[in-house]
């Protein structure tokens, strides 16, 4: 666990102890500095860098944004939380949370699409995944636009169990189930042709337990991004907290 940066005693900061405190080398630190994850440094009469410890729980929170919500989402929220109100921090801290609990429910949608692929396989009735839906329908429950689904069913992962004489795509149960399936696979970094083998054999016992533990894989990543937002909690508090006294012009 990190060590409590109230333990840094020494004010103003080297770079290189902005480093080992926050886990990111000398470089990195000039680097996400200059990308505006923290603001520009003091500079001292030698010239030198002259940070702070909120400098310190800066960069630990962004480490925490990073791993739940990418590098550029966090450089993003991290820029909005020195300018913005209280209310616009939390606002953007919880819809990292909220996007993290809607790919957990995907990911959950995903294995009970399985699990009726698989009642099929064993000759087992089973309750339908969904009734039918269009393809704006099945965009919108999936979070992907209507051309995404066009282009799965291009590629030969999805396709339609009915097309009417309109040109209108209605997706029955099965068809739903294997665009969740295809959505989680996608989700979790899989490209176009591992999924389309995946999806090719979900017929077979050994393509049932692949895509199983691709997306049992898929919820513990998620799980893991969860708990590391969890843990940047503290670091995040005392930034927005830090800006809301100071004013929103500097974490220094």
């Amino acid at each position: 666990m990190d060590e409590p940066v109230s333990g840094l005693r020494r004010v103003p900061l080297r770079t290189v102890e902005v480093a080992r405190e926050s886990g990111y080398s000398v470089q990195q630190v000039r680097d996400l500095e200059r990308l505006g994850v923290i603001p520009p440094a003091a500079r001292a009469s030698n010239g030198y860098r002259s940070y702070t410890p909120l400098h310190v729980q800066a960069l630990r929170a962004y480490r925490g944004l990073a791993g739940a919500a990418g590098p550029v989402t966090a450089r993003q929220l991290l820029a909005g939380l020195r300018t913005g109100t209280l209310a616009d921090a939390a606002s953007a801290v919880g819809a990292v949370h909220l996007r993290l609990a809607r790919e957990r429910e995907e990911a959950l949608d995903a294995q009970r699409a399985l699990r009726a692929i698989q009642a099929e396989v064993d000759g087992q009735d089973h309750e339908p995944v969904s009734d039918a839906m269009t393809i704006t329908q099945l965009a919108e429950a999936l979070g992907v636009r209507p051309s995404t689904l066009r282009f799965w069913e291009q590629e030969g992962l999805v396709s339609p169990e009915r097309v009417t004489s309109l040109h209108v795509r209605r997706y029955g149960p099965s068809a739903i189930g294997a665009a969740r399936i295809v959505a989680a696979l996608r989700g979790a970094g899989y490209g176009i042709p591992a999924v389309r083998e995946i999806m090719s054999s979900l017929r077979s016992l050994d393509g049932l337990e692949k895509a199983a533990l691709v997306l049992q894989q898929r919820l513990d990543q998620i799980a893991a991004r969860t708990v590391t937002l969890l843990r940047a909690g503290a670091d995040l508090a005392a930034v927005v907290t830090s800006v809301q006294e100071a004013g929103p012009t500097s974490v220094g």
